[in-house]
């Protein structure tokens, strides 16, 4: 997953210690289990200077699909925060994607509300065109028709996702990425920076133990990740990261452990519910003779 009051996802262009990863040569997905988790938001800590005395809200995900039809995500993150006036703060975010399964489209929709106001839209197009290093281009419908090109190596979110846990599976511990996932107003992108921890031994009991569904990951190997975000266009040498996202992340697509540190403040995400989905049926394959 990226949760940026939005997305969750995840993105590889450049193993640490590696050569680099095309997002072509990446395409293949892993085979995502089809589900539906909700997440309980809290404040996780605040510096003095924040404004930020609490947090309290809920996201719920849903991904369905199959490595034929590719894959949906559907996400809503509602979050009421308090500042040390007292003064609450409603945001709604409403995220939508479909990426094809060989990663070459992506579909997406975003919406966000301040207060039951409109703050925030995007929706649109991107595709790769053909040839060993294609171009990315991105037609967009909202906030307003126009057309952007992003560099080549650009990570889609279910392409990002699947990359990600063949780099953990791979024993990789660091490596850097290109992300865009349509947010932002669809023009933006995110340079990334990521650490993979030591897998988690099974009998690690998920937090909580006892949320409903748990069952479902008692036997999928997982890892502790960490994913600092920096400013395109910038050098990330040079400066702190807008947010940093930590998890666990479960090999069938499932996270729990949630962290979103955007420096003065963080929040929290308790996994609470877990819900199997029925996954896509990919035609069956006959031997021609």
């Amino acid at each position: 997953m990226i949760v940026r009051e939005g997305y969750v996802t995840i993105a590889l262009l450049v193993l640490a210690g590696q050569m680099p990863v095309s997002p072509a040569a990446a395409a293949d997905l892993i085979p995502f289990a089809p589900h539906r988790a909700v997440y309980e938001l809290s404040l996780g800590g605040s510096t003095a200077g924040s404004g930020v005395t609490g947090v309290a809200g809920r996201m719920v995900y849903e991904l369905s699909g199959s490595q034929c039809d590719g894959y949906t995500q559907n996400m809503r993150f509602v979050t009421v925060m308090t500042n040390q006036e007292g003064t609450e703060t409603l945001s709604d975010l409403r995220n939508s994607s479909w990426e094809e399964a060989d990663a070459k489209k992506l579909r997406f929709s975003s919406t966000q509300y301040q207060n039951d106001k409109l703050a925030d839209t995007s929706q649109g197009d991107a595709a790769r065109s053909k040839g060993a290093m294609p171009v990315v281009g991105v037609d967009l419908v909202k906030p307003a028709k126009k057309r952007v090109s992003l560099p080549p190596d650009i990570y889609f979110p279910m392409q990002h996702a699947s990359t990600l846990v063949q780099a953990a599976k791979s024993g990789l511990k660091m490596f850097a990425a290109n992300l865009y996932d349509g947010s932002e107003q669809g023009e933006k992108y995110y340079l990334t920076n990521t650490v993979i921890g030591k897998k988690f031994d099974r009998s690690t009991k998920t937090v909580p133990a006892s949320f409903k569904g748990a069952d479902i990951l008692a036997s999928v190997d997982s890892w502790p990740m960490t994913i600092s975000y920096f400013e395109a266009g910038k050098d990330k040498n040079d400066q702190t990261p807008s947010y940093e996202l930590s998890f666990r992340y479960f090999e069938n697509g499932v996270t729990s452990n949630l962290k979103i540190d955007y420096g003065e403040f963080s929040i929290k995400g308790e996994l609470k519910e877990l819900t199997a989905l029925t996954p896509g049926k990919c035609p069956e394959t006959k031997d021609v003779h």
